[in-house]
């Protein structure tokens, strides 16, 4: 199917665009800016840049994504934005590039990213996740999957947020947030586990319970990292999810919001 482009949209003929795409009036298309088949671009939205869109996004309106970091550090030589399918990008949404020379912000399928949020340089977001308006995501910040972030949360760079973790509104994130938490404060700190989220994700009850146990041992109960890595191993029975727990654990380098 040919693409509906309102003709007061800028477009520079470099932009590659697939098919079946809605382009709003006043628009705006960089030259080297790829669009995926069905996406939608609403008037006054702005795709610049070294960027990419997948299949079915959709941009909002004054949605800006692609322009140049807000770092100090950048030189203007090329970096990338390569966002996946089915995004939903609210108003006023801006998402930056790398910052270094052939570096990625890279965004996974199926987000939806609330109005007034910024996700900025060299960021890695995974898929299904939620951004609540006027979250604020720091250079080099990770998200994992089916992670909900509420509004007005702000993560420092170099944070990673695990798989189906929850922040509470007007969280501020310093150090890393675990898998399957539900965290909150200022600075955020593990409330517990993500029930909600997780039965809402169809794990089962057995999961869940192993879980919420690990949980209690790795950041509740009063063991070194080391010590409680072990007691999980040892007395927990062994899932891909207490995998991943540990392993996210382990890899830290900005510590546990414990």
């Amino acid at each position: 199917m040919s693409s509906k482009i309102d003709s007061r949209a800028i477009i520079n003929p470099g932009a590659k665009i697939g098919d079946n795409v809605v382009i709003g009036p006043y628009a705006i298309i960089g030259e080297d800016v790829k669009l995926g088949d069905n996406c939608c671009i609403d008037s006054y939205a702005q795709v610049l840049g070294y960027t990419e869109l997948g299949a079915g996004c959709h941009l909002f309106p004054y949605a800006v994504v692609g322009n140049i970091p807000q770092d100090l550090k950048y030189k203007g030589e090329r970096s990338f934005l390569v966002i996946g399918e089915n995004n939903r990008i609210r108003e006023f949404v801006t998402i930056n590039p790398g910052t270094d020379k052939d570096t990625k912000t890279i965004i996974g399928d199926d987000n939806l990213i609330m109005a007034y949020s910024h996700v900025a340089h060299d960021c890695l977001i995974g898929n299904n996740n939620i951004l609540a308006n006027s979250s604020t995501l720091a250079g080099y910040v990770g998200i994992g999957d089916s992670v909900v972030i509420g509004g007005l949360v702000a993560i420092h760079q170099f944070c990673r947020v695990g798989d189906y973790a929850i922040i509470g509104g007007c969280s501020k994130v310093v150090q890393d947030i675990p898998p399957y938490s539900m965290c909150d404060g200022h600075p955020a700190v593990i409330c517990g586990l993500n029930l909600v989220g997780l039965k809402r994700a169809k794990f089962n009850r057995e999961t869940i319970n192993t879980l919420k146990k690990a949980s209690k041992i790795l950041f509740f109960e009063n063991h070194p990292f080391s010590e409680a890595k072990d007691i999980v191993g040892k007395t927990l029975p062994a899932s891909k999810e207490i995998d991943v727990l540990i392993d996210f654990v382990s890899s830290t380098k900005r510590g546990i919001a414990k």
